[in-house]
């Protein structure tokens, strides 16, 4: 899991399923290199609603920067 917050970007080892990550708003992140017995849950607070969501890199990145 790579989390980037348009400063600093850290990457994440999920090895275990007693491990967990929470992502905070306007963070961007990337999840890849699932094993064939990986389980990705989320939880959220809102029913999804694809219209929240920034799918471009660039654009989070300005939205980060309007929002600081």
């Amino acid at each position: 899991m790579v989390c980037d917050d348009g400063n600093q970007r850290q990457e994440f080892l999920l090895e275990s399923p007693e491990l967990g990550l929470y992502l905070p708003p306007m963070v961007w992140g990337v999840q890849y290199k699932f094993t064939g017995d990986a389980v990705l849950l989320v939880l959220a607070s809102h029913k999804y609603d694809p219209a929240d969501y920034i799918r471009d890199y660039a654009q989070f990145l300005e939205a980060r920067r309007r929002s600081t």
